[in-house]
């Protein structure tokens, strides 16, 4: 890029990619900083992380939002991306025998969804929110305040919205479902960030990842999820932009109160011509690190100092020999497995983890990807992929509990699954500190942007009043998943961060 860029991107993670082409697209001259030196995409990647031939994703691994999400759509991904999908969406087994599955087709679902009755009644949920997706959508997703989608749900459907968000996950599935089965989906969805089945306004996380699945269904990218990166950074470079790797920043620039550049590790210094600067970043790490200190007010420098992050995350890859032998036929069909055995499993897990133990019987998150994508494997072979939520930090560090830890996940699955263990090949463990080295905004290995409880939602991501990205440093906005509308691989923190961007430089 000759002479100076018109903004700098930090970070190529999603949100950042999206930023960096909404910019590009309106004509900036796009400079994307990232510190990895061998690819971009952040925790959206994809790597031979076990044997030769086995492709496994970094991180984020399944998409309900390349088809649905405004950003991707904007960037019309899904034309560079092809998607695969399994014949279940999502499969939520218990040792028991009892099932409960989510399918794009709702008569599917409604016969496999635990009881009949129960399976009615989420299929008519279902077809509720196809009706409303958009409006559902502008409301969650866009930048605060968002007016004109609440209009589009007058008179009747915003109360019935409402009612559901404004329940517990727990208290929705008691509400809604008869059976343990249909109970145990929308609440171990939430579960994917850190809200339990008894959090206050709990149910909103929960039930959006249960209607999307219907919807945009759990999409996986052919080849891996590195394939979504790459498709983003052809678009920035087709726009004029540019993506520079191993190119670490460590401090932003400024001109009295605004940004005007970054400092790179090794003291390159680029500067912004526009005088725009977006951080797909930590909060914490952009406002204290990054930032001169006296720049930023006492009150936020306090908050950041102890940010409310979600808990960690204990990844496991496998490379098998054959599928995973499942012993209800659903979870051998199916994209996502979750591992929850009822509610009142759910309730003690959560609890658990927020005591700091390390669970007993873990929640999991099982991803199928070649049951869709057999590219990703050799020929009659599979790659598995699973994580729990768990303690950052716990007692006596994770080189002291990582082996027995990823046991009790094989023990876990084997219990679903007899016969599991013998299929294994090789196996990767991550835990929350891998994770963190692998992308800095995973900070002890929490995949969430911070935590995702209610209050730390809407105008209160990251803090009030920076919840529409402007920092305070003027010309400086955060564009990651630590703002609104935060985690979920749907590139709309970067999207609308982007837009007020824009209106900023006229």
């Amino acid at each position: 890029m000759a002479g100076d860029p018109d903004a700098i991107v930090i970070g190529s993670g999603p949100n950042g990619l999206v930023a960096a082409c909404m910019l590009a697209r309106a004509g900036l001259r796009v400079l994307v900083c990232e510190a990895n030196p061998r690819r971009w995409g952040g925790a959206l990647g994809s790597e031979e992380a076990t044997l030769p031939g086995f492709v496994h994703d970094v991180g984020a691994a399944f998409f309900p939002f390349p088809r649905i999400s405004p950003a991707f759509r904007a960037l019309e991904l899904e034309k560079h991306v092809e998607l695969c999908f399994a014949e279940f969406e999502s499969c939520h087994p218990a040792p028991d025998g009892s099932v409960a599955c989510i399918s794009r087709d709702l008569d599917v679902c409604a016969r496999n969804f635990g009881d009949p009755r129960d399976g009615e009644t989420f299929a008519a949920l279902a077809r509720w929110y196809r009706g409303v997706e958009p409006a559902v959508l502008g409301i969650l997703l866009n930048t605060l305040p968002t007016i004109a989608p609440v209009l589009k749900l007058l008179p009747f459907g915003i109360f019935k919205l409402a009612r559901i968000l404004l329940s517990s996950g727990g208290g929705l599935a008691r509400r809604l479902f008869r059976g343990e089965a249909a109970r145990r989906v929308m609440p171990g969805l939430a579960l994917h960030v850190d809200v339990g089945p008894r959090d206050p306004l709990g149910a909103a996380l929960g039930f959006m990842l249960g209607m999307t699945a219907t919807t945009g269904g759990y999409s996986i990218p052919r080849g891996g999820a590195q394939a979504m990166a790459d498709a983003m950074v052809a678009d920035l470079r087709r726009h004029g932009g540019e993506i520079r790797l191993a190119s670490r920043v460590d401090r932003i620039l400024t001109e009295g109160r605004r940004a005007v550049g970054v400092r790179l590790a090794d003291g390159t210094e680029l500067r912004a011509a526009r005088r725009a600067v977006l951080a797909d970043t930590a909060a914490a790490s952009l406002l204290l690190d990054l930032v001169e200190r006296d720049l930023v007010p006492r009150r936020v420098v306090r908050f950041m100092e102890k940010f409310p992050q979600g808990w960690g995350t204990f990844k496991v890859d496998w490379a098998l020999s054959s599928p995973v032998p499942w012993s209800v036929p659903e979870a051998r069909r199916a994209a996502v497995v979750h591992a929850g055995d009822s509610l009142a499993d759910l309730e003690r897990f959560t609890a658990q983890v927020r005591r700091g133990e390390l669970p007993d019987n873990p929640y999991l998150v099982v991803g199928q990807q070649t049951l869709a994508d057999p590219t990703r494997a050799p020929a009659g072979k599979h790659t598995l992929w699973a994580y729990s939520r768990v303690p950052s930090r716990p007692a006596g560090g994770w080189q002291a509990h990582a082996q027995a830890f990823a046991d009790r996940v094989d023990a876990r699955i084997e219990g679903l699954a007899p016969g599991f263990r013998s299929t294994v090949l090789a196996r990767r463990i991550v835990a929350p500190p891998d994770l963190e080295a692998m992308d800095a905004n995973l900070v002890g290995g929490d995949l969430g942007g911070g935590s995702n409880a209610w209050h730390r939602q809407l105008i209160f991501r990251p803090l009030f009043p920076y919840f529409r990205h402007r920092m305070p440093v003027e010309g400086l906005y955060l564009c990651s998943s630590y703002a609104h509308p935060g985690a979920g691989v749907h590139g709309m923190c970067g999207y609308n961060a982007a837009h007020v961007a824009l209106r900023d430089l006229g």
